[in-house]
């Protein structure tokens, strides 16, 4: 197959302090033994995408030019928040985790996916053609659609590695916040196959009814005013020491381990000024809320820890079966335990509409795009 030529959606912090969003004409060579080139047909936009795609822009001062197929996306970066970005100023970055598409061409050693549909990661997925190395993509199965393997590796591998953390160090059951997201109802149905015991926290009452309608017990609302109280008997019930946090900004997780530590403290048999022998851990792997973390540390005495979380050093660091495990999982449940439901499909060009834009930035649950870079 000759060069081919197709548009990437990329993401740039100038000197000035501008995020620029555009449309770029991109070429690839031929595919080496070992890689395929996809078609890209559908790619999610996460909440792990928009750190690079729009950083720590301001969202309302952003200006569309172009014109309908390459437009161009501005904002202006809060001064404040530039420091964090000096390594990326000048480069234009591709965006997208993951994405689905058909193989197009291939290299010797991957001709036998000519054609097929796959999964894919390894970033850059908002583009039209993508060149990837074999192990980077996982054919679906038969009968999955490229939207049902859109998202087959940042969500489920996520919320199976929740479960296997908790397992590795020895506790028996999980809080997670912002429960109602796809990853949310992901890791509701493998703790229901699995038996373990889930407290969910979610913001709103419609989004409680998302979690109940599928089976879960424990469903708190951190809007309601008895919730630091439903949230120490939810504890207590299952016996959770461990929490995977969304949020990040605000005083959420601190009260998370605050409860922990009271649900803890019922049991204990004699008062300690160091608080209770339980250790609690609290894991921060989101940031929907951009505001800096508070924690009480004097609530919840001295065995506790909180750190952050992410995938990539996760698979890195855990027993390659468990990981082999955990794939081979993901795609022979792919369109029931980790099915994804999306709001709209968006072309590229409509990836930068100003009311699509506003309408991701805000990670509002049950609001989730895919990209279809064919349309």
């Amino acid at each position: 197959m000759a060069d081919a030529t197709g548009l990437e959606l990329r993401s740039t912090v100038g000197e000035d302090g501008t995020l620029t969003l555009s449309l770029e004409e991109v070429t690839l060579g031929a595919p080496g033994p070992d890689e395929v080139i996809v078609r890209v047909e559908a790619a999610p936009i996460n909440p792990s995408d928009l750190g690079l795609l729009l950083g720590p822009a301001d969202v309302s001062t952003m200006a569309v030019s172009g014109d309908a197929v390459r437009p161009v996306a501005t904002f202006a970066v809060p001064q404040g928040r530039m420091g964090s970005l000096r390594a990326r100023v000048g480069q234009s970055l591709p965006v997208g985790n993951e994405g689905a598409g058909t193989v197009i061409d291939a290299g010797e050693n991957g001709r036998d996916l000519i054609g097929r549909k796959v999964g894919m990661m390894g970033g850059g997925m908002y583009a039209q053609l993508r060149k990837l190395p074999l192990r980077d993509v996982v054919p679906l199965p038969d009968g999955a659609s490229v939207a049902d393997g859109a998202a087959m590796f940042v969500n489920p591998l996520t919320a199976l590695a929740f479960v296997e953390t908790m397992r590795m160090e020895g506790h028996k059951a999980i809080v997670h916040t912002a429960a109602a997201s796809n990853l949310g109802q992901m890791l509701q149905r493998i703790c229901l196959a699995d038996g373990v015991p889930l407290v969910n926290i979610v913001r709103s009452a419609a989004q409680a009814k998302i979690l109940t309608d599928i089976g879960a017990t424990h469903v708190l609302d951190s809007s309601a005013p008895d919730f630091r109280k439903a949230l120490v008997e939810a504890i207590a019930a299952t016996g959770a020491t461990i929490a995977f946090d969304a949020i990040g900004g605000g005083t959420l997780g601190s009260d998370i381990v605050q409860a922990m530590e009271q649900a803890a403290s019922r049991s204990a048999a004699a008062y300690s000024r160091y608080g209770s022998d339980t250790f609690k851990q609290l894991y921060i792997y989101g940031a929907l809320d951009l505001s800096p973390t508070t924690i009480n540390r004097l609530a919840f005495g001295f065995q506790w820890s909180v750190s952050g979380f992410l995938l990539t050093p996760f698979l890195q660091r855990a027993p390659r079966e468990t990981v082999k495990a955990m794939r081979a999982r993901v795609v022979a449940e792919l369109t029931t335990t980790f099915a994804s439901r999306y709001t709209a499909t968006i072309g590229l060009a409509e990836a930068l509409n100003p009311d699509v834009l506003r309408a991701y930035e805000r990670k509002a649950t049950g609001e989730k795009y895919l990209i279809d870079p064919t349309r």
